[in-house]
């Protein structure tokens, strides 16, 4: 296919923000516009100079369309998107059913330094008419690049008031200067992460005038990776390519060491020539050294070489599509660590052009990217794998959040801005007042008898639980939890919770580096070897993480309960089984296969019950629910157990509650068997303290409260006198399952290093 090939194209997509908007009131909205000053119809100009900042601007642009009550739409048009050698992009907008107001063209070509500041001057000079004539009440401008900066002075010096998307983020190059100069100038500001939104109000921009919503684009994304895409894919890479099988390469100049980056171009094609898989390469932008790029293209005859398939611009519902079932990503574009990253597509960035960016687990950075071999290198390691799913720039419902932004503006406020000086307050809200969106983690627990999902708060609130029962088999177990999960994620935005990953609380043995159940307890059946990170990451769009429920009620403490600042502690679970996770230091430990803190198998007796594991003489034979159960069939049998007080139906079912109960009625038989039960934890606890001497032992679970007393006998009576000050307590924690699931998430998506 020659680089004059376009697909056919498709009608755009209709984005949710659409829907969303059409179910709100439309009365309300007119009250909250005319209390603003906006007692006409809001004038928005929409300013593109390229395909990228297009793919960020036309969600909104689509959610302004839809409502005419309230905005009226004027886009203008110049940059690269008026020039035949980058595809005449701006015919996509055409197509996407947008009317182009005006269209300058502003380049000045050449490629070079020089053009690329006489590029910003022409668009200087021809913009004061332009806006002089549509007088618009805000001009919404995106991004870094060198035509948005002159947009923006000629906004700001001609009294508009500007709206910036994607403001405050960092990325290493020029575009830096540029982009926190675009953010001097802008009045109103939409970022993409909470890092950006840190930033921005570092630079002491208005915290009332932050709006944190996301990336536009990934309104889009989220919800079209499973289109048809073999189509796509046949169309721009030919009728024999597989998806995860082909490379998609968009490298740019880097304008601040232009001879370094053609390059390093050069050894990224020398490196995919020789990697020998097909690859979709795309044409450079206009920046100063592009010229040089796609000399380099046609002298190693990559336009007619049969692996590759150059082209100038591939529409973005379609580059959608290919980069999400591409087996790799490579160059050095901003798309790579973030759009990409929806997808979990592995992607290698290459050179200092995104230095500083946020990027999910999919990327490989090569930041010295100075020999073939090392670029070669890198596509063998990341060709073909897949990621979780990453939300770090965007949750799908950016579009409504920055058009009720919009509506919020209040034109009788004074033009002048104002800056929010040091010092900067601890506590800033999110978003404006009235988005108060909490961050939150879907948790699941999968118990023996019960699956159950919440919405759980950083706070460790609560907010939504949901339960069922658990199904016998894999297929029905995990079809209810992609399905309690998506309930559960759909009624977060209704509850104004953002979402930022899933938790998982499992029995049996777990690999939290992959999310994988290597086997599981008898109580769960056909649940070994189940990867449960990848199909509710693809399915959810959400980062997963996985650990066993000992484990999870270990770090319920750590973040919530009596374990929170604790160096050195180990939690106990007393419930159908005994389990326990170990803090050392501050971190969970987990063991070289992954089975520390077994505790329940802590062998107390050589001689003693039978446990589940095929053991004798385990804690867990002498304390669980199912022990205990045991022991109080056995003198119901023998008509020992109900004693005055008590009464049972013919038809229930005998379980420890009848025994703790027998025993709290006098009954020596059932207390002789709770003391033993208490007294096997207690040494089993005992062993703990000779083998990990922590500073706190936390006894978690519903039988908990019933064994403190002997457990805190045995360790005076049988530890030694260095370990025998050791606190014991009862966890406070009423869900440490669901809780612990939910921190693996807040822990990790709040603290990442880059």
């Amino acid at each position: 296919m020659g680089t004059n090939a376009p697909p056919r194209r498709e009608p755009p997509a209709r984005g949710p923000h659409e829907l969303y908007f059409k179910n709100l009131s439309k009365q309300k909205q007119k009250e909250v516009m005319e209390k603003n000053g906006n007692n006409h119809k809001l004038r928005v100009c929409v300013a593109t100079c390229n395909r990228a900042d297009y793919s960020k601007l036309a969600p909104i642009m689509f959610g302004i369309k839809a409502e005419p009550q309230f905005f009226e739409l004027d886009v203008v048009v110049l940059g690269s998107h008026l020039i035949d050698d980058y595809g005449n992009t701006y015919r996509m907008i055409e197509q996407d059913d947008f009317d182009i107001h005006t269209r300058l063209h502003t380049i000045v070509r050449g490629e070079d330094e020089a053009a690329m500041v006489e590029s910003v001057g022409l668009a200087l000079v021809k913009l004061p008419d332009v806006l002089n004539r549509l007088k618009p009440d805000i001009m919404i401008v995106h991004g870094d690049r060198f035509d948005a900066l002159a947009l923006a002075t000629s906004a700001a010096l001609m009294n508009i008031r500007i709206l910036h998307i994607e403001g405050g983020e960092v990325s290493g190059t020029i575009d830096d200067s540029i982009r926190h100069a675009i953010t001097k100038l802008a009045h109103y500001h939409v970022c993409c992460t909470r890092s950006a939104e840190q930033h921005l109000i570092a630079m002491c921009e208005d915290h009332d005038r932050i709006l944190l919503a996301g990336c536009p684009s990934y309104d889009k994304l989220l919800s079209a990776k499973n289109k048809d895409y073999m189509s796509v894919i046949r169309v721009w890479l030919g009728e024999d390519v597989k998806p995860r099988d082909y490379i998609v390469a968009l490298q740019h100049p880097v304008t601040t060491d232009i001879k370094h980056s053609i390059k390093m171009f050069e050894l990224t094609l020398d490196a995919l020539i020789s990697f020998n898989k097909r690859t979709l390469v795309l044409f450079p932008n206009v920046d100063a050294g592009s010229k040089e790029m796609v000399r380099v293209m046609r002298k190693k005859g990559i336009e007619h070489h049969p692996n590759f398939r150059a082209v100038k611009h591939v529409p973005f519902d379609q580059f959608i599509q290919l980069v999400a079932h591409a087996g790799c990503m490579i160059g050095n574009s901003s798309c790579g660590v973030r759009e990409v990253g929806a997808f979990g597509t592995p992607v290698i960035n290459l050179g200092t052009r995104q230095t500083g960016r946020e990027t999910g687990e999919n990327v490989l950075h090569v930041r010295d990217a100075d020999t073939q071999d090392k670029i070669l290198h890198a596509l063998k390691l990341q060709f073909g794998k897949q990621y979780p799913c990453s939300k770090i720039y965007g949750d799908g419902n950016a579009v409504p959040r920055i058009l009720k932004f919009l509506k919020s503006i209040n034109l009788k406020e004074p033009l002048q801005k104002k800056f929010c000086f040091p010092p900067v307050k601890d506590n800033i809200s999110q978003d404006i007042d009235h988005i108060l969106e909490t961050q939150s983690a879907l948790s699941v627990d999968l118990g023996g008898t019960n699956l159950r999902v919440a919405i759980v708060s950083m706070k460790g609130e609560i907010v939504k639980k949901y339960t069922q029962l658990n199904p016998k088999t894999y297929e029905d177990r995990l079809g209810l939890i992609l399905k309690m999960c998506t309930e559960a994620a759909s009624e977060a935005v209704k509850l104004n919770c953002r979402i930022l990953g899933v938790g998982i609380s499992t029995g049996g043995r777990v690999n939290p580096r992959e999310g994988i159940v290597l086997h599981s307890t008898k109580l769960i059946q056909e649940w070994s070897s189940v990867d449960l990170r990848t199909p509710i990451s693809d399915a959810l769009h959400l980062p997963v993480w996985v650990d066993n429920d000992g484990n999870c009620a270990a770090l319920a403490e750590r973040k919530f309960g009596h374990g929170k600042g604790i160096e050195n502690f180990v939690t106990l679970i007393t419930g159908t089984g005994i389990g326990g996770g170990i803090v050392h230091q501050h971190e969970l430990i987990h063991g070289s296969s992954f089975c520390a803190a077994e505790l329940g198998h802590i062998v107390v007796s050589l001689d003693g019950p039978e446990c589940l594991c095929g053991s004798q003489g385990c804690i867990e034979a002498y304390a669980s629910g199912i022990a205990l159960q045991r022991e109080a069939k056995k003198l119901h049998d023998a008509d020992l157990l109900l004693v005055e007080g008590m009464s049972m139906k013919k038809e229930e079912v005998v379980s420890a509650a009848h025994l703790i109960q027998a025993a709290k009625l006098g009954n020596t038989k059932a207390e002789s068997i709770l003391r033993t039960a208490g007294t096997a934890l207690g040494l089993g606890v005992v062993n703990i303290l000779h083998t990990m001497n922590p500073s706190l032992v936390i006894l978690s679970g519903v039988l908990a409260s019933h064994y403190v007393n002997t457990v805190k006998d045995v360790i005076q009576r049988q530890a030694l006198s260095s370990v025998k000050t050791v606190d014991v307590v009862v966890s406070n924690l009423a869900d440490p399952a669901l809780l612990g699931a939910a921190s693996l998430v807040l822990d990790y998506t709040t603290r990442r290093i880059y």
